[in-house]
């Protein structure tokens, strides 16, 4: 069989996850979480990629789905929804044309029925059967994400995947994309179909999933923006939420993580919360996926107190369990969430009283060098702008 990891309750019904060429089965970990409550997740490796180490290299799509099909056949698996990138996304297509009784809902992410005709590829392989995988790996970032991604800790994992990857193995997969059209055969689709684009994507840039969306029947179409090639990866929120509701794998549960995103980005900022989510892991994503549905998603969005009363509480409760890491990066969000400096202060003079001295003498220490910075910056654009008035 395919080297592959089950997520998820054994009893579930089954949902097959298909790689892009070049990664490994790394490159869903952000989509677990939120899809494995109500699926069986069963992530596949390429041949000669991740944790595969087959000898027979299948040189069409034809036969690398057969190989997926053998897989289901061995775990049991009559029919399952289908989610694929890039060359798994081909696969998906080619299983819901050929095998439609066997897919009941298919997802294509960051793919085409065609991948710009033979000529790139075969050059692609054969450079990769001379020097093996490094140069290619050497540019993949650049194709797989947005410049401001590039240099993220998925990146890099994702990159060394690629340089770990059996040069004939990936040659091989290359003559597969070569050899792959399947536009004729896309109305045979008849499994309820989602494709997502990423709308900066040079390697199946947008266009490409508009003709996959108008020849299948039915099929929505979701383009993410400030996203490339790898968009689950990149931009795992939208995507997620998108794949939770098309298959209905915890819609609700999709939607609060949706909405617990957009208020922890308000509160704590882009550039906290990108870092957070660069260093998730396949160990905390599941915690990572609880406090933005919890906290973030259920308390934070609720309407009874507004953000700058949340603040305060929140504070308040830091300074108390002496959470001193915590408190600085809720500091910084209380100023985000309108408290002025002072106010800041006066909360944690009210917490001295009622929760001890040392812990608001702790608080305020660590407080005092983010509002001295948060002053600065304010001063600054201050006089900037008097400046520009001048």
């Amino acid at each position: 069989m395919l080297n592959h990891r089950i997520d998820g309750p054994a009893d579930a019904p089954v949902l097959l996850l298909g790689p892009s060429l070049g990664t490994s089965l790394r490159v869903w970990d952000r989509q677990i979480p939120a899809l494995s409550r109500a699926y069986r997740v069963v992530r596949w490796d390429l041949p000669g990629h991740g944790g595969d180490d087959r000898q027979h290299q299948p040189s069409t799509v034809a036969e690398l789905s057969a190989l997926v099909l053998e897989l289901a056949d061995a775990l049991g698996v009559a029919s399952f929804a289908y989610a694929g990138i890039s060359l798994g996304g081909a696969v998906g297509a080619w299983l819901g044309a050929y095998h439609p009784e066997r897919v009941t809902s298919l997802a294509l992410v960051c793919t085409s029925a065609h991948f710009g005709g033979p000529t790139p590829w075969q050059e692609r392989a054969a450079l990769v059967r001379e020097q093996g995988t490094g140069p290619v790996a050497a540019t993949a970032a650049g194709r797989w994400f947005t410049p401001g991604a590039r240099d993220s800790a998925a990146a890099d994992a994702l990159v060394e995947d690629f340089r770990a990857a059996d040069a004939e193995a990936y040659a091989a997969l290359c003559d597969a994309i070569a050899a792959y059209d399947v536009r004729a055969e896309l109305p045979r689709i008849t499994a309820p179909t989602l494709v997502v684009a990423g709308r900066d994507d040079p390697a199946t840039p947008p266009a490409h999933a508009r003709e996959l969306a108008d020849a299948i029947p039915g099929a929505d179409l979701l383009e993410v923006s400030g996203a490339a090639h790898l968009a689950n990866v990149e931009r795992p929120e939208p995507v997620t939420a998108a794949l939770a509701r098309h298959f209905g794998a915890s819609a609700p549960d999709a939607d609060r993580h949706g909405a617990g995103m957009t208020v922890r980005r308000a509160v704590l900022g882009d550039a906290h919360v990108d870092r957070a989510i660069a260093r998730t892991t396949a160990f905390t994503a599941d915690f990572q996926d609880f406090i933005t549905r919890y906290a973030w998603g259920e308390i934070w969005t609720r309407p009874g107190l507004d953000r700058r009363t949340r603040s305060c509480v929140t504070l308040t409760a830091l300074v108390a369990g002496g959470h001193l890491e915590e408190l600085a990066m809720h500091v910084r969000a209380a100023l985000r969430n309108g408290l002025t400096p002072d106010e800041i202060g006066e909360v944690l003079l009210q917490s001295g009283v009622y929760c001890g001295v040392p812990a608001a003498n702790a608080a305020f220490a660590v407080a005092a060098p983010i509002i001295a910075e948060h002053l600065e910056c304010t001063t600054s654009v201050a006089d900037s702008q008097e400046e520009t008035r001048r």
